[in-house]
This record gives structure tokens, C-alpha cells and sequence, in this order.
């Protein structure tokens, strides 16, 4: 019997046809899952990493809000146009503290990975203002409403409790400062340097929107201008034993 002929047998019973498909599933299930069992980390750890501050945590939230994730990843591939394009490959750990991730399926924008710094932030309000005004070609809405919704961290504290229960390691001075944080990002003119104390001193902190008070719009960019900034890739060196 040739191996066309004991092929058809599978095909033809559906019985046999399903039992052999899970033996498959499961010895290429065991393959890529029993190797991370012998692992310490699956995740490599690399300096510079650090969980979002009250504010861009915020933003983040206003970010899920809007949809963002709909049109733009935060996943650069290890490929060399996406490299060339949007900079160094994303790491594993760069996304260890989103829940969930923002990896993405489809660009109708760039990915953003490496957006933080990238622009101004008067280019990110008037992008949010209105996108064609510096993209012509661009199809993104309208988020200049951003700017109107003043907000003052009320519940960050009880957010940030809720990402810490899921592993993101905000300790308790983290949330018992979690509102003041938040507000002095926002105003250089604040006491943040307890801020600093707490989260390194690659922290942002500025007036985003250039007007008074906190709004949803500073919240946004000031999430956006860190994304891609914590990692120093002029000294990154991948670890071989991984």
C-alpha cells in the first residue's frame, strides 16, 4: 500500500482523522511549551525598564479609550525594512508591563513603538487637533476634544492596584502618591522630584498641551513621547543563551 493509499484511509474515517490531528497538536504543543518550563525568565530583563508613571499610565487608558490599537501596533518586526523604517526590533520586555499588549494586527498608521521623542509634543496636539493639518494623506479622526477633558488622577491609585495584582510591581509609596504624581508630571513648575525618585530620571515631565491643567490630551502624549524611550539600544547586547 503507498503512502497516498494509507493517506486516504485518514481522510476517509473521520474518527481517525481526528485522533491523529490531536496527537499532532500535542507533541508540537509539548515541543515549544516543555523548553520555557526549564527557563528562570522567559522574559529577558534589560536596564531601563520601568513600570509607566500615574500619568502615562492615564494615558494609556485614554489610548484603549480611542481605539488606537485599531490602526497603529507598537510591534516592530525583526525585519530589515521595519528596522530602517521604525528603528531597533521590539524586545519581549518592553510589553512585560502592558495588560494587555499593544502588539497590534493591521497599520492603517506607523507603528509606534518607537514614537516617543520622535516628535514634538506641539506636533502631537496638532496631529490630535487635526491629523490631515501634518499628514495630509492621513485618515486618522479628529481628537482635539482631548484638550476640553481636564482630569485630576482620582482613581489612578485604584488603576495602578489593579495592574499591580496582575505583576506590574507598583509599590505601596507608588499608589499612596499616585494622584500627586500625576499632577506634577504634568507642571514643571511642581515638586517632582519625588516623582523622579520613584519611577528614574527619564521621566518626562512637562505641560504636554501647553494649557492649564491636566488633560486627557497631556495624558495621551505624555504616553506616546515614552514609548520606545526606556530601552538605551546604543548599549543593548542580546543575551546568545537565549
Amino acid at each position: 500500500m503507498s503512502i497516498l493509499q494509507k493517506h486516504a484511509v485518514l481522510e476517509k474515517n473521520v474518527t481517525l482523522l481526528a485522533i491523529f490531528a490531536f496527537l499532532v497538536v500535542t507533541i508540537g504543543g509539548l515541543v515549544q511549551i516543555v523548553p520555557l518550563f526549564y527557563l528562570e525568565n522567559t522574559i529577558e530583563d534589560v536596564e531601563g525598564m520601568r513600570p509607566y508613571t500615574p500619568l502615562e499610565l492615564a494615558g494609556r487608558e485614554v489610548y484603549l479609550r480611542e481605539g488606537c490599537y485599531v490602526c497603529h501596533s507598537q510591534m516592530i518586526r525583526p525585519m530589515r525594512d521595519e528596522v530602517e523604517r521604525y528603528g531597533h526590533y521590539s524586545l519581549a520586555v518592553e510589553s512585560k508591563y502592558d495588560h494587555p499588549f499593544q502588539w497590534g494586527s493591521k497599520r492603517t498608521g506607523p507603528d509606534l513603538a518607537r514614537v516617543g521623542g520622535r516628535y514634538s509634543d506641539e506636533w502631537h496636539v496638532d496631529h490630535l487637533r487635526d491629523p490631515q493639518s501634518v499628514v495630509p494623506e492621513s485618515v486618522m479622526p479628529k481628537y482635539g476634544f482631548l484638550e476640553a477633558k481636564l482630569i485630576e488622577g482620582t482613581y489612578i491609585g485604584d488603576l495602578m492596584r489593579t495592574n499591580r495584582m496582575v505583576g506590574v510591581p507598583y509599590s505601596d509609596e507608588m499608589i499612596e502618591a499616585a494622584q500627586a504624581d500625576f499632577l506634577a508630571q504634568a507642571d514643571p513648575d511642581s515638586d517632582y522630584d519625588g516623582l523622579l525618585e520613584r519611577y528614574g530620571e527619564n521621566v518626562n515631565v512637562r505641560n504636554f498641551d501647553g494649557a492649564p491643567g491636566v488633560s486627557e490630551a497631556d495624558a495621551l502624549i505624555a504616553y506616546l513621547q515614552m514609548l520606545g524611550t526606556l530601552v538605551d539600544f546604543s548599549t543593548f547586547t542580546p543575551d546568545a543563551s537565549r
